[in-house]
């Protein structure tokens, strides 16, 4: 050990940070990489939750985007939607809190949920441009709330720059404004394209872009919302060790049968008594009094003992006919076909592959492949997928094929 250091002057080095602090250390990790890939970040951020809100609320998304250069690598960024709104003692959290959410704790598909989002946009905003972002909103009530906040990285906690509401105007929605370091380009990469497929993949939203180079307009072709998935418990399959243990140690159920009953999905009185007869534990016992040998066996038993799958009315597919209509608003082809597969599980998880293709007309030769996930534009992970994986991994040359 170096002279003079000693094991109590190390531990007076010891300090936590917050997640904000985390993050502003570590902004790549929210997707800023560089001022291109940030701008289209923050603006996926914002449309995704406009998408959702509206969704939640039952309401056809309208969404307005503007764009604007203010400088040399300096873009303000406006998206406003029609949504329910955000009221007004929740703004503060919903935009200066990270891992402050609606939606981390359900499990069902949506664009976010981890609670990151849009505070991470407001938190790279601040730390590029030093300003704060602009939130009014109104839930239809004949009040509107103004705010200008930022995050105090130091506590994850809003720090409120400015706050009003007035009186007098109904009307419903949410409009957010900063102001960035971002880069606007043309091209595949670009905020245009990002919209552009966002728009394929959910038809019945019209969204309005105003760039640099003018406005252009989305139009909905659908005028009907997809079914809104369904909230579920996890299922058996789906659940590690540790989870298993924080789930017992915070349950209301007072019996382990019970506990499996009403904490998972797909777990019926049968199944419940198959799990405690393989563990060799009592149905009837506290499941906060178990220890870490009997959660063992429990979880053994879990994994061993064979449910029905996952419910799949958690999932929001497009749908075959509304994937075709997308397309053809926005791609010049001559044929358009899709298909929706059959519901899947992965440890626990549905989910569920879409595919469609657009040939021919006036398109050019060269093939284009969009990748989406939970109905997001992949415009930075088109690789990143099983299917592009399993290609790689095949020695095409046995087949007498190249492989570029």
């Amino acid at each position: 050990m170096a002279e003079g250091v000693t094991a109590e002057k190390l531990a007076k080095e010891f300090k936590a940070i917050s997640i904000s602090e985390f993050f502003e250390r570590n902004r790549h990790l929210l997707g800023y990489d560089n001022p291109t890939k940030a701008l289209i970040t923050v603006v996926k951020e914002m449309v995704d939750n406009s998408l959702d809100a509206t969704h939640d609320a039952g309401i056809l998304p309208r969404i307005w985007v503007e764009v604007k250069e203010v400088g040399v690598d300096r873009i303000r960024i406006k998206v406003k939607d029609n949504g329910p709104g955000v009221v007004d003692k929740q703004i503060p959290f919903a935009f200066g809190r990270l891992l402050y959410g609606t939606r981390f704790h359900k499990l069902r598909q949506t664009r976010g949920m981890h609670g990151l989002g849009v505070k991470g946009a407001v938190l790279y905003a601040q730390l590029t441009t030093g300003k704060p972002t602009t939130i009014i909103s109104s839930t239809g009530n004949g009040k509107t709330s103004y705010y200008e906040l930022m995050i105090n990285v130091a506590k994850n906690e809003p720090k409120i720059i400015k706050h009003e509401i007035t009186d007098g105007k109904v009307w419903h929605g949410l409009q957010v404004e900063m102001e960035i370091e971002g880069r606007y380009v043309e091209g595949k990469r670009s905020v245009f394209e990002y919209l552009k497929e966002t728009a394929i993949m959910n038809p019945y939203a019209h969204i309005t872009f105003k760039g640099p180079n003018g406005r252009i307009d989305f139009p909905r072709v659908v005028n009907k919302l997809p079914p809104l998935p369904r909230e579920i418990k996890p299922h058996p399959h789906g659940v590690e060790l540790g989870m298993l243990q924080r789930m017992l140690s915070v349950t209301k159920s007072k019996t382990l049968i019970a506990f499996l009953m009403n904490e998972f999905s797909r777990v019926g009185r049968t199944s419940a008594l198959a799990v405690c007869k393989k563990a060799r534990i009592h149905p009837n016992v506290d499941p906060k009094q178990l220890g870490l040998r009997e959660t063992e066996r429990l979880f053994k038993a879990i994994q061993v003992t064979n449910f029905l799958r996952p419910p799949t009315d958690c999932l929001s597919p497009v749908g075959e006919d509304m994937l075709v209509r997308g397309l053809k608003k926005e791609i010049p082809a001559e044929f358009f076909t899709a298909i929706t597969r059959q519901p899947e599980v992965y440890r626990g998880m549905p989910f569920v592959v879409e595919a469609a293709i657009a040939y021919g007309g006036s398109l050019p030769n060269k093939t284009e492949i969009m990748r989406f996930a939970n109905k997001v534009p992949l415009l930075y992970q088109a690789g990143d997928c099983a299917i592009t994986k399993a290609i790689q991994s095949i020695d095409w040359s046995r087949y007498g094929l190249k492989q570029a």
